[in-house]
């Protein structure tokens, strides 16, 4: 999927926007925020997700492969707001002193999610959280315009509480937290929430 050329109409999808809304609202109940933390946001994309979470936050990242999708971003937050953005893929970048990683709708196109999961955990300082949301297990129907660049057909809660506990996170809570509706059907989204001790 060519994300830069979807960057200019992304946000004019209202489910993007109420997935975003939805996301954000189950995060902000799952994790300790407060207005000195500094944030990573893996695959922002437009900033749909970051940019309800900012009011609460310190300084955030915003960590994207498509430089369209990082401009889109950086046209529609404050002037003022403390935000870099890095157009890399996460695998290859290093970070620390993190204190929370958020996410919505990214990890699928991540193919390795035993070094995704090292990689996170690295980049928390002690105490630090996770906060992913995805695609509960689906038939490959989700995405309208084809499985390019998508690695996974959703995620089971076994599956990635094992990951997270291998990676050495504790805490660990995957839920349910909003239904995407399209004409191919309903698909559930999970929040993953994860600690580093």
């Amino acid at each position: 999927m060519n994300f830069d050329n979807r960057a200019k109409e992304w946000d004019k999808l209202d489910r993007r926007v109420i997935l975003a809304k939805n996301v954000a609202k189950a995060i902000y109940e799952s994790i300790p925020f407060d207005n000195n933390m500094k944030i990573v946001d893996m695959g922002a994309g437009t900033g749909l997700l970051l940019r309800e979470l900012l009011p609460y936050t310190g300084k955030a990242i915003a960590i994207d492969t498509s430089a369209k999708m990082l401009k889109e971003l950086r046209s529609k937050v404050p002037k003022d707001a403390n935000i870099d953005t890095i157009q890399s893929d996460i695998i290859d970048i290093t970070l620390n002193d993190i204190d929370l990683i958020v996410s919505s709708m990214t990890m699928h196109h991540i193919k390795d999610l035993e070094i995704l999961f090292k990689k996170l955990y690295s980049f928390l300082k002690k105490g630090g959280y996770i906060a992913i949301a995805d695609l509960m297990p689906e038939d490959g129907s989700f995405h309208s315009h084809g499985n390019e660049g998508v690695y996974h057909f959703g995620f089971e809660k076994e599956r990635l509480i094992d990951i997270c506990k291998n990676a050495g996170f504790c805490d660990i809570d995957y839920k349910k937290v909003h239904t995407v509706k399209k004409l191919s059907g309903e698909y559930g989204i999970f929040l993953l929430t994860a600690k580093k001790y």
